[in-house]
């Protein structure tokens, strides 16, 4: 045997002896038997099983968790970010100032009242006011940073339900800035709106903004108004009971002011405030005890006297308020009251003007007991601000000021106003000369068989007597010849909505189009200016209170045509006042380009042109009950003649660089007859013309003389008016009074 093998033996018997038992101190693991899951009881336990499996699977709660304090980190990010581009900083000045409308010479035009009143400094305000408001609203006023937190969180916790919860300082924030909606975002904005207003304004001055832009009922705002409305005394002179009243208006103004219901409300208010000013120490028991059995209404007498409400430029200011709105994003509680000044380009004289024609409703059509509505815009072509702009007539029952604005909100058929943006400009463009022969014939469209006002065939004309006169055949082969496609891709560069349902041969006419006098006078522009149209726009810069710009206009602009083409349409709507449909409607001493349009019976058009400015005005009944008569070269041409009459003499007098197609073919311009309506008219120019220092854009050599006085002694007379041409009276008459086109 091997000394290996014995050592191996040895080993192993040796290891057998001595082989002890080591006992195993581990426990041994229990066999964790998994509860079984209860059985559901309900089908919608049993649903949402899976669900419960897949939320404790992935730890959703933690997620969750996190997800939510993100979201609050997030929301408060954001509202401190709004609050602190609040610009606090000018609220003061904001709450000082009216909001001031200025003209293009940047002189004061108007002022917007909104919600305000006459403003006092804290030092007018009686201490009786002062601590009312105090007792009753805040009683922490003096000593928090603008928040209550206990009230802010209460009001938090309950979804913004308990209004008790606003500071002061929250209230002003609130009034200034926010709506009066109760809601939890309501509240957080004010929270942090109220924090940035504590850290840079003293607290007599936040006393101070706060009675002055509260309202007190009856249309009353600010400390001081209400002092005198309800008491008759300035707020330096308010007594403690009167001073309870006033506080205790504060959560009602129009229940708990003493004129409603004979102060029946009102004087149970002021009892409350009265010992709320006991409990916060600034009254003892027995004097508010004594105060509280004065009678409320023996007190009352009203020293208020309003500014005037009625604005001076009605129309204009509505029209600025919407751009202010619609194109930079404010709001109509901001522009009413936040002092802003607001620069437009508004000419006076101008305005004035149209509004002195419209100020008198018998002047416009009327069928039934209704007068017709009406709107006009005029526009400096050189930049598309608008100089002056008029919404509607001014009838008993109208508010110009808060009324539908028939000049920028109305959708209307334009007639033929759109024949030269879809048939004509496109028809030069594509290389036809304005004398091209068209053709004034009977014609059958798939059985639409359209007419002229006086039913009456011209044969072979040439194209500009077609446009000047406005003959219907020819605008509708033209557009046919050109393509409805073409035409219509040209009206929508000039600003028509047009589309693809457009695309057919009653467009040429205006049929199955929407538009109002902004747009028009907007895309006539282009034929004025050498084909460039700029954005019409009536504000041009707005300032905070503090002089500050926020918002300056970015006014776009574009070559719709080339100067080539403006000059040839130009040369053809020349005729339109000299030989065609606006031939009664040019003023005095004055050269326009134009067009005219009567869509059926329901709109009627005039929209005439310098170099210096674009004029359009609409005429029509807007229940659609009525039905105008004539058509446009009737007394919607009378009208226009007026309104032009005080406008045109405030312009630079520029005279047109092209020719009448008609002077360089001999034929002589068509000459009204005399009437009182003209005669006054022309008095007008020459009246505003002496004021303005300017002259027509028209030679002297060319300038219409007046024929002898007639033994007419009313206005304007449809039957003096016959056209000097072959037709003869008879033919004159037919197409002043008939009912198709125009």
């Amino acid at each position: 045997m091997s000394e290996n093998q014995k050592f191996s033996r040895r080993t192993k018997k040796g290891a057998d002896k001595k082989l002890v038992k080591i006992p195993n101190l581990r426990l041994k693991p229990k066999k964790i038997e998994e509860e079984p899951e209860k059985p559901a009881k309900t089908k919608f336990a049993k649903l949402m099983r899976p669900v419960k499996r897949f939320w404790k699977r992935y730890n959703l709660t933690k997620i969750v968790i996190i997800v939510v304090l993100l979201t609050i980190v997030a929301t408060g990010s954001y509202l401190f970010y709004l609050a602190k581009t609040a610009n606090v900083k000018v609220l003061q000045s904001s709450i000082a100032a009216q909001t001031t409308i200025y003209d293009k010479d940047n002189q004061v035009a108007g002022q917007l009242y909104g919600q305000k009143g006459t403003p006092v400094k804290i030092n007018q305000i009686s201490k009786n006011i002062t601590e009312a408001v105090v007792a009753t609203e805040d009683r922490t006023f003096y000593t928090n940073h603008g928040v209550n937190l206990k009230r802010f969180t209460l009001a938090v916790l309950t979804a913004g339900r308990f209004g008790g919860g606003s500071t002061i300082t929250q209230q002003l924030a609130k009034n200034a800035y926010l709506t009066q909606e109760q809601t939890i975002d309501r509240k957080a904005r004010e929270f942090f709106l109220a924090l940035e207003i504590n850290k840079h304004y003293s607290k007599d001055e936040i006393l101070d903004m706060y009675l002055n832009n509260s309202y007190f009922g009856n249309g009353v705002w600010g400390i001081q108004d209400a002092a005198l409305k309800y008491f008759g005394v300035p707020a330096s002179e308010v007594t403690v009971d009167e001073a309870a009243s006033l506080a205790g208006m504060l959560k009602g103004p129009e229940i708990y002011n003493p004129l409603y219901d004979k102060g029946k409300y009102a004087t149970d208010r002021r009892n409350t405030v009265l010992q709320n000013m006991v409990n916060a120490g600034y009254l003892k028991q027995n004097a508010a005890d004594s105060l509280m059995k004065i009678d409320l209404q023996s007190k009352v007498q009203d020293n208020y006297h309003p500014e005037d409400s009625q604005y001076k430029y009605p129309s204009y200011y509505n029209a600025v308020i919407s751009e202010a709105e619609n194109k930079y994003g404010l709001t109509l509680q901001e522009i009413m009251n936040n002092g802003y000044k607001i620069y437009t380009g508004m000419d006076q004289n101008m305005q004035s003007g149209l509004q002195k024609t419209y100020a008198d409703p018998s002047f416009f059509p009327s069928a039934n007991g209704t007068t017709a509505q009406s709107a006009s815009v005029a526009i400096d072509p050189k930049t598309g601000a608008v100089e002056a702009l008029v919404g509607n007539v001014n009838t008993a029952d109208s508010n110009s000021f808060t009324d539908f604005n028939y000049a920028t909100m109305s959708k209307r058929s334009p007639g033929s106003v759109i024949k030269p943006l879809v048939v004509y400009t496109p028809a030069i463009e594509a290389g036809w000369s304005i004398d091209k022969t068209v053709d004034d014939s009977p014609a059958d469209y798939n059985g639409w068989k359209p007419t002229d006002f006086d039913n009456q065939w011209r044969g072979k004309i040439p194209m500009y007597n077609a446009l000047a006169n406005s003959y219907n055949i020819p605008a509708i082969n033209t557009y046919q010849e050109i393509g409805p496609k073409v035409g219509n891709a040209k009206g929508r560069e000039f600003g028509l909505n047009l589309t693809s349902k457009n695309d057919v041969l009653p467009t040429a006419l205006g049929a199955g189009v929407q538009t109002n006098p902004w747009q028009i006078a907007q895309a006539y522009q282009a034929f004025a200016n050498g084909g460039m149209m700029y954005d019409a726009h009536l504000i041009t810069k707005i300032e905070n209170a503090a002089g500050q710009v926020i918002k300056t206009a970015k006014v776009g602009k574009k070559q719709v045509i080339s100067k080539d083409t403006a000059d040839k349409m130009t040369q053809m709507m020349l005729g339109t006042y000299t030989n065609g449909s606006a031939w009664n409607a040019a003023p005095k001493s004055y050269t326009l380009a134009g067009k005219t349009g009567t869509n059926e019976s329901q709109d009627q058009w005039v929209v005439g042109y310098t170099p210096d400015i674009v004029m359009a005005l609409w005429v029509g009944y807007a229940d659609g009950k009525n039905e105008l008569t004539g058509s446009s070269e009737g007394q919607t041409s009378v009208i226009f003649r007026q309104e032009a009459s005080y406008m045109l003499p405030y312009t630079a007098g520029t005279a047109f660089e092209v020719k009448n197609p008609y002077q360089e073919a001999g034929v002589a311009a068509l000459q009204p007859y005399w009437t009182q309506q003209r005669q006054y008219q022309d008095d007008i120019v020459t009246q505003e013309q002496a004021e303005a220092h300017t002259t027509g854009n028209t030679p002297e050599s060319t300038v219409e003389s007046s024929s002898s006085p007639s033994n007419d002694s009313g206005g304007f007379d449809l039957g003096k008016t016959a056209k000097n041409i072959g037709d003869g009276a008879k033919k004159a008459w037919k197409k002043i009074t008939g009912l198709f086109g125009n």
